[in-house]
């Protein structure tokens, strides 16, 4: 598993496994017949993370292929996800630890993010790593806006060697 920073030219790739994720794990909430993948929007939304200094957009490389994404902001996990086909291999879990890793050494003391509310399959993944849920409630931007609900978790810092 590599995970690299995320280019432009990786877009296709990325949107085609933000695509079929959402289309499998997320339908109870964005119904498709009504509410569609909006690739061209979620599309203009990477493009803008990937340029945005603010902002760490990641691919996940297994296999010689891209499999999944994820960005961070400060201490916040913007997005993240893997292909369909690597769900239940220990590829998200290894990418989650790794970006955990990146934002512990950025001087992050405790990582935020945001998940659907229904999104129970994400949630266990998380729980089961160690995130908890906090007060924070809030609607995506995307129709029909469904809530999302905050989580922490507490990262591991290193040890400031002492003279």
């Amino acid at each position: 598993m590599l995970l690299r920073l995320a280019a432009l030219e990786d877009l296709d790739d990325l949107l085609d496994v933000q695509r079929e994720g959402a289309q499998w794990a997320l339908a109870h909430i964005f119904p498709q017949d009504t509410h569609p993948f909006p690739r061209d929007k979620i599309f203009a939304r990477w493009a803008a993370e990937i340029e945005d200094p603010g902002i760490a957009a990641y691919v996940i490389e297994h296999e010689g292929r891209i499999s999944g994404f994820a960005a961070t902001r400060g201490d916040e996990l913007l997005h993240f996800g893997t292909a369909v086909t690597s769900w239940g291999t220990g590829l998200a879990a290894c990418a989650h630890d790794e970006i955990l890793k990146r934002l512990a050494a950025s001087g992050v003391a405790v990582a935020r993010l945001r998940v659907f509310e229904e999104n129970h399959r994400a949630i266990r993944f998380y729980e089961k790593l160690g995130w908890q849920r906090t007060a924070a409630r809030t609607r995506t931007s995307f129709p029909p806006h469904p809530v999302l609900v905050g989580y922490a978790r507490p990262l591991p810092q290193r040890a400031v060697a002492q003279s």
